[in-house]
Formats: structure tokens, C-alpha cells, sequence
């Protein structure tokens, strides 16, 4: 079964994004691990929010969501939108049983690049496989915390960490036992 992977850019106090939606914090001069991870992934889940301001930084650079990143099936969770861009598939009712048809699914393992809201309720309903962090060495102090509505204990086994020399850390965890 193919496995969803959360990955992310967090900063160190647990911040998705600043108090105005900002992502300036993001380290952009190298690929972090990028390329080696999208041979791993063919698939991306993403929430509308994270759609909306992606599609923004898409029309600004030749379409790529994100530098570098190889075509893939993209799934896009939102209750409010009625449409999405081409190639694209909307998710808007039964997003759970949606989601575990398609890990069954052939392909590689799945990205879910965001949001918050769509990951807690991935990782509430037992979905999520992996964990992979990219730890900026940045202390906001508030905005859009990753985690901020989870309420139970969730133990995972550390499975590769890299430091890189702008001080990000690349944090990778499998999610023990759902």
C-alpha cells in the first residue's frame, strides 16, 4: 500500500506560516532534500488554501507549485471550491474513504503538502504513514501552527535526520502503530 507522507516547512516554534500568511522564512537556496523526495512521491494531496496560494506562485513561475517538482496526480480537498485547474481532481465530499481508495491504489507514496486542517484530520483518522520536516532555524512567534488542534499522543520512530550548514534540519518519522 502506497504511504502518505506530511511534508513540511515548519519553523522551530511549530509555525506553518507567519501571523499574515507569510512563508518569506522559507529557505529557498537549495533543494533540501526536494529531488530525492519526489522520486519517492507521483501523487500530491493538498487542502484549498495551500491550492489558492500555490496556484498564486504557479502563475508567477511557469507553472511549477513548487521549483523542481516532477508532474503528478494532484488531489485537491475543499468543501467551498466548485472548481479546480485542469488535470486536477476535486475531493469535496468523503474525503476519508476518497483517500483510502486511492492509497490502494498503484503509484508511489503520496505528498500531503498541506494544510493544517487537512493534515489533522489525516492524522486523526489514521492516515498518515510519515512525517518529513524541514526545520527552519526561525522563531516566529506566531501564525499557523502545524499542530494546533491535535489532542491525542501520536509516538513516531525517528528514521533519517540531516543538518545542513543554514542550520535547517530535515526531520523524518514513521508514524508507529495507528
Amino acid at each position: 500500500m502506497r504511504k502518505i507522507v506530511l511534508g513540511l516547512a515548519v519553523t522551530l516554534d511549530g509555525y506553518i506560516e507567519g501571523p499574515n500568511g507569510e512563508y518569506d522564512w522559507c529557505f529557498t537556496d537549495q533543494d533540501y532534500g526536494l529531488n530525492e523526495f519526489f522520486t519517492r512521491v507521483d501523487t500530491i494531496f493538498i487542502g484549498r488554501k495551500s491550492y489558492e496560494m500555490t496556484q498564486q506562485y504557479a502563475d508567477d513561475n511557469n507553472g511549477e507549485i513548487v521549483p523542481g517538482m516532477p508532474a503528478m496526480t494532484e488531489y485537491v480537498f475543499s468543501r467551498t471550491l466548485k472548481f479546480v485547474k485542469k488535470g486536477a481532481e476535486l475531493i469535496s465530499e468523503n474525503s476519508i474513504a476518497e483517500v483510502r481508495r486511492i492509497k490502494e491504489l498503484p503509484g508511489k507514496d503520496i505528498w500531503l503538502f498541506g494544510g493544517a486542517s487537512l493534515a489533522e484530520a489525516f492524522l486523526k483518522a489514521g492516515l498518515v504513514d510519515e512525517l518529513w520536516m524541514s526545520v527552519h532555524p526561525v522563531l516566529l512567534g506566531s501564525g499557523k501552527s502545524l499542530f494546533y488542534k491535535h489532542k491525542s499522543r501520536i509516538k513516531l520512530t525517528l528514521l533519517e535526520s540531516k543538518t545542513y550548514e543554514t542550520g535547517l534540519i530535515s526531520l523524518r518519522y514513521s508514524i508507529d502503530s495507528k
